[in-house]
């Protein structure tokens, strides 16, 4: 008797299972607007990588080195751009591919068809010689080649430290500009202008 039961449940369940899953599954549907969330455009939007290093040459040699933890390209937005946060570290060569300047910042955006570039937070570049710029925001800007920011900037030197509101350099801060200077420097006795 035990076994007939036993058999009796077994023959029950293969045929309750089947009609139970035929029940369930056309109740099972996608929502298409599910679908479109998971598969559409917007999702396509964005490439991701992580721990990112490029190499940018120009006529056979390396001018740069960009070093990023997080990279995001959007490339279908109004202005295609990409996003490198969470840390950035840029290396500018000289001629003799030598490491010249190098610029480290929280994050950055680089406009791809416009090549202009911005890099926030903790901004500082620190060139060859040892002379440091720190800011909060920094901008290049191709059309005008050269760099700027209306945020306060501190240009420390061999010799002395700049304090000011804005500033304007070329691409390899060799020439720079401090729009709004801040607080006394020392000058010689000859060099006071009129």
């Amino acid at each position: 008797m035990t076994y007939q039961r036993r058999h009796t449940g077994i023959a029950i369940a293969r045929i309750l299972l089947p009609a139970v899953l035929c029940c369930l599954l056309p109740s099972c549907k996608n929502d298409p607007e599910t679908i479109r969330a998971l598969t559409g455009e917007h999702s396509m939007q964005e490439d991701k990588a992580y721990g990112v290093t490029f190499l940018y040459s120009q006529e056979g040699k390396v001018s740069m080195r960009v070093f990023a933890k997080e990279f995001v390209r959007s490339p279908n937005g109004k202005r295609p751009y990409i996003d490198m946060n969470r840390g950035l570290k840029m290396e500018f060569f000289d001629d003799s591919g030598r490491v010249a300047d190098v610029l480290t910042a929280d994050s950055s955006r680089y406009y791809e068809v416009q090549q202009d570039f911005i890099v926030w937070d903790s901004v500082q570049i620190v060139s060859r010689k040892g002379e440091r710029l720190n800011t909060d925001e920094l901008i290049w800007n191709e059309q005008a080649q050269k760099f700027f920011t209306e945020k306060p900037v501190t240009i420390t030197t061999a010799t002395e430290v700049l304090y000011g509101d804005g500033m304007e350099a070329n691409r390899d801060f060799t020439w720079y500009r401090i729009l709004r200077p801040k607080g006394s420097v020392e000058v010689d006795k000859g060099e006071v202008p009129q």
